[in-house]
């Protein structure tokens, strides 16, 4: 008697790849939240180094994760934080200014909040008690983005790509290279590197499959 392996359809092997690489692009748009939407934790950073082999000669992303790894390895809990606090907290203000309205207006809790507010609410997305920070801010963004991700079957690819088109895409890019240059940037310029290297990705993908 023969045990015969079971067949799977080109059409459900298709699925699983295409199911995979949005549970990626999801798992990258949580861990930048994790490093922007407060001090990150040990278990972030240690994430970070155990990032196995990367070959930077295959683009920008793979550079980008090779150079956090790097930039983990090289420091610790307490310098992070330090510079975190320098470029997203400061005595008053941060160097940065982690805000789309801001970048979008020059000003904070302008129209486009509002705007963001409307759409955050038709999607079902709501803001978690204790957060203090206008939903705007890139980490909020970020795990938006990531929940829209994760929900195909509730938000259509249309609804996603116009969320990202016009309130991630109109700024992000920007913010990340302010990033790579901000003077208190160390560990995070590798951040502003991934960051500016993936939402270029992220724009190029979306642009493809409208």
């Amino acid at each position: 008697m023969t045990s015969e392996k079971p067949v799977i359809s080109v059409k459900n092997e298709d699925q699983f790849l295409q199911d995979q690489a949005q549970a990626v692009r999801a798992n990258v748009y949580e861990l930048l939240s994790s490093l922007l939407a407060r001090e990150p934790e040990e278990q972030v950073l240690e994430r970070l180094r155990q990032i196995g082999e990367i070959d930077p000669s295959e683009g920008k992303i793979a550079m980008g994760w090779e150079l956090m790894k790097q930039a983990a390895l090289k420091t610790d809990l307490a310098a992070v934080h330090e510079e975190y606090f320098a470029l997203l907290l400061g005595v008053g203000r941060g160097e940065l200014m982690p805000f789309g309205s801001w970048y979008m207006t020059g000003f904070l809790m302008e129209k486009p909040v509002a705007v963001l507010r409307g759409d955050l609410q038709r999607l079902g997305i709501e803001r978690l008690n204790g957060i203090v920070e206008s939903e705007d801010h890139v980490a909020a963004l970020c795990d938006a983005m990531a929940l829209i991700i994760r929900h195909p079957s509730e938000i259509s690819l249309e609804t996603q790509q116009a969320f990202f088109n016009d309130h991630l895409s109109p700024w992000m890019g920007r913010f990340f290279n302010d990033m790579q240059n901000a003077s208190a940037a160390h560990f995070y310029r590798s951040v502003g590197f991934f960051g500016e290297s993936f939402f270029e990705f992220e724009q190029q993908l979306l642009d493809m499959q409208s």
